[in-house]
């Protein structure tokens, strides 16, 4: 489905030294510097799959999105998406793409959706017949069947994402790519968008490429990872290696009965030893700990402190991605 290999993309910036002087120069003589938003990445999408692209801010992981869906020619390297180069921008190519960016609209304002979405029907050719099955079809995933002759001013911002969802889907893409589809949205709205992404993967599916900032949104719908750090592509693998290759680190939680407690002193000189103390209140301990030490750990806070519940967790996918990104940009092995 999609296919990458030595993609890469490089944009000249310019450069103004400060100062009036600086200024005057600029305007006569610009000089610039080459940005490398994307270097040669290589990897693979199948049908089907739904692919966690990651990274921080700047790390490249819009501009390679927008690279595979045509709107960005390549400084470097090549693409497949469904057997077309993107940047080529055939018309056949572009029926079988959907590209949904959660900053930026594709339905009027002023329009009721359903308005904007018989204007998809006819620029993308889709027969009425289909064309009603299928907004049948998603208007009930997302329960937005009453809301389709409303304007979209008028929408909340969950209800205005998930029109988009539908007017980007409408079409029957084979490939989609979602650029911050829940940014946003509050915690319901952001559940309901996950729960129609599964729902709709496993009735038609497409391949897909996801970026968030929000970890939930990768854990609950990525198997698989691309890691991006400054424009390189640093992993490329199942979600779950993260876990075995930067979570070595284990959060023993206890929380203490209200009698028996030692003072704000000697609570902290009792854990300081066992491990990293994240918290240390008269109601909740926590220490991360490495994973080797959580019996040991754990047998020690029930001798000293008066446990009324001990937990094991495990730390957050989010925490365990920045781990693994510092250990990259450290030289150290995953």
């Amino acid at each position: 489905m999609i296919e990458v290999r030595g993609l890469a993309k490089t944009f000249r910036v310019a450069v103004k030294e400060p100062g009036l002087k600086g200024s005057l120069k600029a305007l006569v003589r610009r000089r610039s510097v080459a940005r490398h938003a994307v270097l040669p990445t290589t990897f693979r999408v199948e049908e089907g799959e739904i692919v966690g692209l990651v990274g921080p801010n700047g790390a490249g992981k819009t501009t390679l999105v927008k690279m595979l869906a045509g709107i960005v020619h390549p400084s470097a390297g090549d693409a497949s998406v469904l057997g077309y180069r993107p940047w080529e921008r055939k018309d056949a190519f572009r029926r079988q793409i959907a590209l949904l960016m959660g900053q930026k609209a594709q339905l009027w304002w002023d329009l009721p959706a359903s308005d904007g979405f018989a204007l998809l029907r006819d620029i993308y050719g889709v027969p009425r017949a289909l064309h009603a099955a299928r907004l049948d079809e998603l208007s009930s995933l997302l329960e937005v069947g009453g809301l389709l002759d409303t304007p979209v001013r008028r929408l909340s911002l969950g209800e205005r994402m998930k029109m988009e969802l539908v007017a980007a889907l409408l079409h029957g893409p084979k490939v989609v790519f979602l650029d911050e589809p829940t940014i946003g949205l509050d915690l319901s709205a952001q559940r309901a968008v996950r729960e129609f992404l599964l729902r709709y993967r496993e009735r038609h599916r497409p391949a897909m490429v996801l970026t968030s900032h929000y970890m939930e949104d990768i854990e609950r719908l990525c198997s698989r990872l691309l890691l991006l750090r400054e424009g390189q592509l640093i992993y490329d693998g199942p979600l779950a290696r993260v876990a075995e290759q930067a979570g070595d680190l284990k959060v023993v939680r206890a929380h203490l009965k209200p009698e028996g407690v030692p003072a704000p002193e000697a609570l902290r000189a009792l854990l300081a030893p066992l491990g990293e103390v994240l918290e240390g209140g008269p109601a909740q301990v926590a220490v991360r700990v490495p994973r080797t030490r959580v019996a040991e750990v754990a047998s020690r806070l029930l001798q000293v402190l008066p446990v009324a519940d001990l937990a094991i967790e495990a730390e957050e996918i989010g925490t365990l991605i920045e781990r693994l990104l510092a250990r990259r940009q450290e030289g150290a092995a995953p």
